[in-house]
């Protein structure tokens, strides 16, 4: 029996819609100041007397004392986490799942491409690598269906406009048209376009034997982006992906994130949520 830590909901935001962001902090002060983790891992969320569900954490490690949960209401345990306020408490066990390899990263250039709520893990990376100053460059390029879509959209507008301060610099499409979206275009005009996430790509120039590129989004989205990093010869071992989506008990038990053949069987939670594009070659139906 795997055992969950009590935590208490700091702050209930809505950012969408669909989605919230849960602030947390564990009860246990000795275990708050010690959690620590890494971009790319996730908790299980214990709901206690309804059930668990895994989600990866959306904060940065290097923001200590408390951990973020951007979570979509989907179905009967997210719903009944939307309905949850501000001093109640959940469970919490983790983290799990290797995460991305930071320190391998460092001094390198990163490249995340995120899509939907793909940009919650994401989120994660990007202010460990903004906090810690260790890369090269920070490129994001983030697609959104509409402009109610955009996950932590303070932020992110924030560093479309002014992150080239901090060596970051930010790219959005979109699907369906707005007022807010013609005024970005006008102030960011080679950083806001309509169209898909790939669209971001055109003009521009990447170092692939220096850069890391790091996808997160909806299953469709990365066939397509693999094609376009890899036609810019991105080495596979260079594209990483993580892929929470398929998860369910978080530790290899319920056997629902199988993927493979005999020759390579993979299990998401466990050896995962993060893979290389090398990974997905030699694993049938990693990305399908």
């Amino acid at each position: 029996m795997f055992r969950s830590f009590s935590a208490k909901l700091l702050e209930v935001r809505e950012l969408t819609p669909k989605e919230k962001l849960f602030t947390l902090r564990f009860i246990d002060p000795h275990l708050n100041d010690g959690f620590t983790y890494k971009p790319g891992q996730f908790v299980m969320v214990d709901l206690r007397g309804f059930g668990e569900f895994p989600i990866s954490i959306c904060s940065t490690p290097t923001r200590k004392g408390y951990i973020q949960l951007c979570v979509r209401k989907a179905g009967r345990l997210t719903k009944y986490m939307h309905e949850l306020r501000e001093g109640d408490v959940i469970g919490i066990r983790g983290p799990y799942g290797n995460g991305f390899p930071m320190e391998i990263m460092e001094k390198s250039k990163l490249l995340l491409v995120s899509g939907g709520l793909g940009m919650a893990p994401l989120r994660s990376v990007l202010w460990y690598a903004l906090d810690s100053g260790k890369y090269a460059e920070i490129r994001l390029f983030y697609g959104t269906r509409s402009y109610e879509d955009i996950l932590f959209k303070d932020e992110i507008l924030n560093l479309l406009q002014h992150g080239q301060h901090m060596n970051c610099y930010v790219k959005l499409s979109y699907e369906i048209d707005s007022p807010h979206f013609s005024q970005l275009k006008s102030n960011c005009p080679q950083s806001v376009c309509k169209g898909l996430v790939t669209d971001l790509f055109e003009g521009e120039e990447l170092d692939a034997e220096n850069t890391y590129a790091i996808v997160c989004g909806p299953p469709v989205m990365y066939k397509f982006v693999v094609k376009e990093l890899l036609s810019r010869n991105f080495s596979p071992g260079r594209i990483y992906m993580t892929l929470e989506r398929r998860m369910r008990c978080g530790v290899g038990k319920c056997g629902h994130c199988i993927v493979g053949t005999s020759s390579s069987i993979k299990y998401v939670c466990k050896d995962g949520p993060v893979f290389t594009y090398w990974d997905a070659l030699s694993t049938r139906g990693l990305i399908e």
